[in-house]
């Protein structure tokens, strides 16, 4: 039974993914699905959570409607007999085949919205165990970012377009920034950047001067700028997270604090270098401590999580002391390694055993960094 999306993905006028790559994509992500049911002895998997709904069908379907909700409005059914279904509500039918699966060859459970039959309709089409992605009384509960982690070319386009929208984005906002400035009102400005092309925010973190250097999630709290100002977000859009951080800085940067950022640099940089196939979570974090230590702040690994590969979540998994989880090839990192006020963050592909970087800001400062001779991105204060 292939699979098919009657359509290309057209962004701004230009053809991003073509009609027969972005089948392929789908095609061989059912095939995916299809060949683990068989292989963990499963009947079906439904499919609940957003990210899952989003890496399962190319990005083609949204179906969140209350935005920080893991799940949405419609779930997806797939059978090891290679069936596809979608169930919703009779309400969100409409919308959902006219702009979401209406080019897809998924085949549609509609119940009345007052007596929502998913989980049931789901346990009788296929006829046998099921698993989920969500706990589910009755359902084998099962996570997919593994099957989710390397990423298609087709997966690759869309991210580049994400990251470089998202940054440029991020670098309007940063060059209109002014003393006096909120918190809310940076945090605005940001998410009417990207709203306004059709990305989403998910994570916000907006703060000015001493609050950057206290807290490692400064959340807006209607601080105003006096000196500092750091923009740090996470954002969305066909499903994929890119995340970035960058800060400006009236007058010129205090020495101390430049340093901090080269020494960030240094780390993120071997990071990076370390980002290779079927290195261990367990040997991320080794890395990150060394480097911590080398670059003369021994232990402020301990202060905040280091990163870790990105995709359909804004963390799949995070460098921990005893992780096990490998890194695989077409895989998309944020390393976020911070000092006290100096840090550095942006999305990057390791694609074919080059890292490549998804957020470029070209218009910002550089900072130089490298590990084992390789030179590797960084992005220092805009003064301005």
């Amino acid at each position: 039974m292939s699979t098919r999306i009657r359509k290309s993905l057209v962004v701004d006028g230009a053809t991003l993914v073509t009609e027969e790559a972005w089948s392929a994509e789908l095609e061989a992500k059912h095939n995916q699905i299809v060949e683990w049911l068989r292989s963990e002895s499963l009947d079906g998997i439904l499919i609940k959570r957003n990210e899952n709904i989003a890496w399962l069908t190319g990005g083609a379907v949204e179906v969140r409607v209350l935005t920080p909700n893991e799940t949405g409005v419609a779930a997806l059914l797939i059978t090891a007999e290679g069936k596809r279904y979608y169930l919703t509500t009779a309400n969100e039918a409409p919308r959902l085949h006219d702009e979401e699966f209406g080019a897809l060859d998924f085949e549609p459970v509609i119940f009345p919205w007052y007596a929502d039959d998913t989980d049931q309709q789901a346990l009788e089409l296929a006829r046998g165990q099921v698993a989920s992605d969500t706990p589910i009384p009755g359902f084998a509960h099962t996570h997919l970012h593994h099957l989710r982690a390397s990423l298609q070319e087709t997966e690759i386009a869309r991210f580049r377009w994400l990251g470089v929208e998202t940054a440029k984005a991020v670098t309007a906002v940063l060059h209109q920034l002014k003393p006096g400035q909120t918190e809310y009102e940076m945090e605005a400005a940001v998410a009417s950047a990207l709203l306004s092309r059709g990305i989403l925010p998910s994570v916000y973190l907006m703060a000015a001067d001493e609050r950057i250097l206290k807290y490692k999630h400064a959340v807006a709290r209607g601080n105003k700028i006096d000196k500092y100002a750091m923009i740090n977000l996470c954002a969305r859009k066909w499903g994929l997270t890119v995340s970035i951080t960058r800060f400006a800085h009236f007058g010129p940067l205090p020495s101390d604090l430049e340093g901090k950022f080269r020494a960030a640099a240094h780390i993120n940089a071997a990071l990076l270098d370390t980002s290779r196939e079927g290195t261990t979570s367990a040997q991320l974090f080794q890395i990150a401590k060394d480097a911590y230590a080398r670059e003369g702040f021994p232990g402020d690994e301990q202060f905040h999580h280091q990163g870790g590969p990105t995709g359909y979540w804004e963390r799949e998994w995070l460098a921990t002391p005893e992780g096990k989880q490998k890194v695989v090839n077409n895989q998309a990192f944020a390393w976020n390694p911070s000092i006290r006020g100096g840090k550095v963050e942006d999305t990057v592909l390791l694609h074919n055993g080059q890292i490549e970087l998804l957020t470029p800001t070209p218009e910002l400062p550089a900072l130089e960094s490298s590990a084992n001779g390789n030179n590797y991105p960084a992005t220092g204060v805009l003064v301005l």
